[in-house]
């Protein structure tokens, strides 16, 4: 896995203890990010500022996040860095893929560029010493076609163009609007016309070699005819490869094709030479059809951007493009509309399709206050919204921008392919010449083109097409096909890696419950409720935490009017702050343990979630909450137990509750009490046990430290969250924890297809290479080896989108 070195200026206090103890702080939280090695200090000096100096991994984390979450860690860090994510046409495989890769990295302020083999692109460049345009135009002069730029990014702050704009201001030559088809689509008809010729005149001419026989057909004029055949189909072929010869890389597929093809002519073997190549450029079409219809098949599930949005404006409502609105706008929304930014509900509430986005059918009530997320359709009636979000920022334009740039994270077996494919198709060529020339010194009756004519079968056979191309279009397909079951993979590196899990760690609110929360019963002791309960309330108030809020709405506008002073929240205890003079805590017995408030025994043995409340030190009562484990968590344990996963949860709750919920889902084992820097050392613990890859599920909003540290990170629900979308692996869009299990089976199928693909292509290949090589194989053979194993691979390849999970 490769490593890169990367560093940043940072901008230090004045004060040196100040300073020292903010960047001990910020490279600790640094370190425990995923995908980071290490991170350290380079002190300033006369010529240069202090720099944060980051070893990382660019398949796990980018640039881009690193700036971020350096900076939410507390580092001010310079706006160094930019990012940028293109769409590309005419990338047809990963060792191509491999050689743009390799001369982009060449250019002045590049840090980071990594291509698919499916056409995108991910670059992270120095602003200091390029630009976005000069790496625009650096792409365009790899001679690729850029279809569209999707994300643009500097330092944290997320910018979505729309295609049209980006193609205009960055790429004359871009098409314009992103439902044009791509390259073999594009032209229609046109792409197949060089096939078409060289087909019938193929046949033509072995017509006129086998049946007809005419006098004519001979010397010069048959070289000629089968040239011309052979000319619309191996001149793109010879000119790519060319082109990839000068910029250093020889052994391609395109130069291996032609001077196999060229061979074959020199031994006056003109059909099989022409038959070649067109098998070839024919597997080329096929291959570009197949990636043309799997990226259909993302874009189709995530090109749900509204092209307008309709805004308060002047005492009107005007159509504007959604990137024109800005925070605090009111925008309408008909039915049947989709909505175009996040935004607060205005109106009284209406029923949303959310299936684009969450992969669930069933519709979404949304009522008055709460969120709504772009993407989402609006299924009832005329409603308005405040923005509270710039499309830029939204949950929904982040999605876009992550399924995208999953493409350009590879998995491991992607990698060691790319890298055999380098070392491989040098030694078949190196054993092809040794085929034509060996034997001159072991044969009697050497002849020198019969040999030749073996060794350019074996060259044929050599090209690993079937391998460069179909295992990037498997990896595409599995990301595809989990976006339609409501999951985003970060990347295929985690699809590979889901496959290894063996231990699921859970939280247990928000993930394995509901998170809604409901008071259950009130006790008092030495006050009346209706005293001592609004002042919990109105504490409670100040916390996000799901049980606080459901005492805030049991409280109801009894809390208004109360001032809470002093306000401190204490980690996995509770709250504590001075109303009206009096001090107030409200939380668990831990928190009156440790405010040395008597409680009675009789509080530790209740079984369901409680709050204390304590006045001036004083008991003053108890409220009993219950939350409501969701439908699917059931199924969701019994579908890991069947694929032999240990499951394990954890929880701030009482050891009594979490029990209880363990023993109602059959959770094999469950750890209650926990504060939120205990679930990071359980995890740690978990991780230290041997052969144990541990996937951590999260409601990425309190466990990020933990999803982090995880093997695999799981988010659930994260649409709406940012601290999921930016921390986890994978994120579970539909809130089901049932979609755990199908993650996992969709990675194991992926990584199935990947490798019957490898042995199928080394298998066949291996056969007619040593038929080949004795002379037992023709060219014919050696078409099938190569062309032939290639489709079937890539239809292989192809059958993951259309499979049911």
């Amino acid at each position: 896995m490769e490593k890169l070195q990367i560093n940043l200026n940072l901008l230090l206090p004045e004060i040196p203890d100040e300073r020292d103890a903010c960047v001990e702080r910020v490279i600790s939280i640094m370190e425990k990010q995923k995908g980071i090695e290490k991170v350290h200090l380079i002190p300033s000096n006369e010529n240069n500022k202090a720099q944060l100096c980051f070893h990382y991994d660019h398949d796990v984390i980018s640039l881009d996040q690193i700036q971020r979450l350096a900076k939410e860690a507390g580092a001010e860090v310079t706006e160094q860095y930019g990012h940028l994510l293109l769409e590309v046409l005419k990338i047809r495989e990963m060792m191509e893929a491999g050689v743009i890769e390799n001369q982009l990295r060449k250019l002045p302020g590049i840090a980071d560029v990594s291509v698919s083999a499916t056409g995108n692109i991910r670059v992270e460049f120095d602003q200091s010493k390029t630009n976005k345009e000069q790496v625009v135009n650096a792409i365009s002069n790899q001679g690729l076609q850029i279809k569209s730029a999707w994300h643009v990014a500097h330092t944290g702050e997320h910018k979505h163009d729309h295609k049209e704009k980006e193609a205009k201001h960055t790429h004359e030559g871009a098409e314009e609007h992103d439902h044009e088809h791509e390259h073999g689509e594009a032209s229609g008809w046109k792409a197949y016309l060089p096939v078409i010729i060289s087909f019938l005149m193929l046949i033509a001419g072995i017509v006129a070699d086998n049946y007809l026989k005419p006098g004519f057909f001979t010397g010069y004029i048959r070289l000629i005819w089968y040239s011309v055949a052979y000319l619309p189909v191996g001149w793109p072929v010879a000119v790519k490869g060319l082109k990839l010869l000068i910029k250093g890389d020889v052994f391609t597929e395109f130069v291996l094709m032609t001077i196999a093809t060229l061979g074959a002519f020199y031994v006056g073997e003109y059909p099989e030479g022409v038959a070649v190549m067109l098998f070839y450029t024919v597997g080329e079409l096929f291959q570009d059809a197949a990636v043309n219809r799997a990226k259909r098949s993302i874009k189709a599930l995530l090109d749900i951007r509204p092209e307008t949005a309709t805004v308060w404006e002047n005492g009107n409502y005007k159509e504007v493009s959604p990137d024109e609105v800005k925070v605090g706008d009111t925008i309408q929304v008909k039915a049947g509309e989709k909505v175009p930014l996040d935004g607060e509900m205005l109106s009284e509430g209406s029923s949303f399709n959310t299936a684009a986005l969450t992969g669930e059918s069933k519709p979404s009530a949304i009522s008055k206050g709460e969120t709504v997320l772009a993407g989402m359709i609006n299924q009832e009636k005329v409603i308005e919204l405040k923005v509270t979000k710039l499309f830029n920022d939204s949950s929904l334009a982040r999605i876009l921008t992550m399924v995208q740039e999953a493409t350009t994270r590879k998995a491991k077996t992607e990698q060691f392919i790319r890298r055999f494919s380098r070392v491989y198709t040098p030694i078949v060529v190196l054993l092809a010449v040794a085929i034509t020339l060996v034997p001159y010194f072991f044969v009697q009756d050497y002849v020198f083109n019969q040999w030749l004519y073996r060794a350019l079968i074996f060259l044929v056979i050599s090209c690993p097409c079937a391998l460069v191309i179909s295992i990037p279009l498997g990896y595409f397909g599995g990301i595809g096909a989990a976006s339609r079951n409501g999951i985003l993979f970060k990347g295929s590196n985690y699809l590979d890696l889901i496959t290894k899990v063996n231990r699921i760690v859970m939280d247990k609110t928000g993930t394995l419950t509901k998170g809604v929360f409901k008071v259950q019963e009130i006790e008092s002791y030495d006050l009346p409720k209706e005293e001592w309960l609004p002042m919990a309330a109105a504490l409670e108030s100040k916390s996000t935490h799901p049980v606080g809020k459901a005492i805030v709405e049991y409280a109801g506008d009894k809390i208004n009017g109360i001032v809470v002073d002093d306000l401190e929240e204490i980690s996995g205890h509770g709250l504590k702050g001075k109303i009206s003079g009096k001090e107030v805590l409200a939380g668990n017995v831990k928190l009156m343990n440790k405010m040395n408030v008597p409680v009675g025994d009789g509080l530790n043995k209740i079984t369901d979630t409680i709050v204390v409340v304590a006045i001036d030190r004083k008991l003053a009562g108890y409220l009993t909450i219950a939350d409501e484990i969701k439908e699917d968590s059931k199924l969701a344990i019994d579908g890991l137990h069947e694929m032999k996963i240990q499951s394990t949860m954890l929880s701030g709750d009482k050891q009594a509750v979490v029990d209880n919920v363990a023993r109602q889902l059959g959770i094999d084992k469950a750890f209650g009490d926990l504060l939120p820097e205990n679930k990071v050392e359980k995890v740690e613990q978990i991780k230290k046990e041997p052969k144990t890859v541990v996937a951590f599920v999260g409601d990425g909003i309190n466990d990020a430290p933990v999803l982090a540290l995880s093997d695999v990170g799981i988010a659930m629900g994260g649409l709406g969250s940012d601290a999921a979308i930016e921390t986890a692996d994978v994120i579970i869009q539909t809130d089901q924890p049932s979609k755990i299990a199908t993650a996992i089976k969709i990675g194991k199928a992926t990584s199935k297809i990947v490798w019957q693909n490898i042995g199928l292509a080394f298998g066949v290949k291996l056969i007619v290479l040593i038929l080949g090589a004795g002379g037992l194989a023709t060219m014919w053979e050696a078409v099938f080896a190569d062309v032939g194993v290639a489709l079937l691979a890539i239809l292989n390849a192809v059958r993951i989108q259309k499979m049911k999970f």
